[in-house]
């Protein structure tokens, strides 16, 4: 396959969002008609995402807002908006970029529009347990075996701890007829 030196994906996921910053500009202008609403869910830690300590405390990773009935002073420009929202009955104001945004949805005409955004790598990652930080307790001695010294090798290899790499080495010579 030729490799897509246009950038096809990335245009598209552009006109999507060209679509939804239309619709959250004229819902800013003139409010929500008829019965539509907005669920946008958007990532917390995204670069230029505003909000309180408390709600990305709450939200981590990501969480999704709803534009219906009790939002107030929704401003959209060209990268992004802000809107006033209650949480426990605690006002905040939001600053969403749209590159943050993950879905939207108006549920009023099943209306889905998702995109692909890049999570921002954790602060600092957890380390994870490698072959050689785990300290794994002896493997019991087994009897010593009557078989041929190849079998018996074959037999030794396969109770050894695995390489580094997590595989397990087994001879083949273990299960042949002799």
């Amino acid at each position: 396959m030729a490799e897509d030196l246009i950038r096809y994906d990335i245009l598209a996921q552009e006109a999507l969002r060209g679509v939804m910053r239309k619709v959250l500009m004229e819902v800013a202008r003139t409010g929500l008609p008829g019965n539509h609403h907005f669920f946008i869910t958007f990532l917390t830690g995204a670069p230029g995402v505003r909000v309180s300590t408390r709600l990305r405390e709450r939200y981590p990773e990501q969480m999704t807002i709803v534009l219906q009935f009790q939002y107030w002073d929704l401003k959209v420009t060209d990268t992004g908006f802000e809107v006033g929202l209650s949480f426990s009955d605690i006002p905040e104001r939001l600053e969403i970029p749209f590159s943050a945004v993950r879905g939207f949805y108006d549920p009023s005409v099943n209306f889905e529009l998702e995109f692909d955004v890049k999570a921002e790598p954790a602060a600092a990652p957890v380390e994870q347990p490698t072959p050689e930080t785990v300290k794994l307790p002896p493997a019991p001695k087994k009897a010593e075996s009557r078989r041929k010294p190849q079998v018996r090798a074959a037999e030794e290899a396969a109770a050894e701890p695995a390489a580094k790499s997590g595989a397990e080495v087994v001879s083949l010579d273990a299960f042949r007829k002799k």
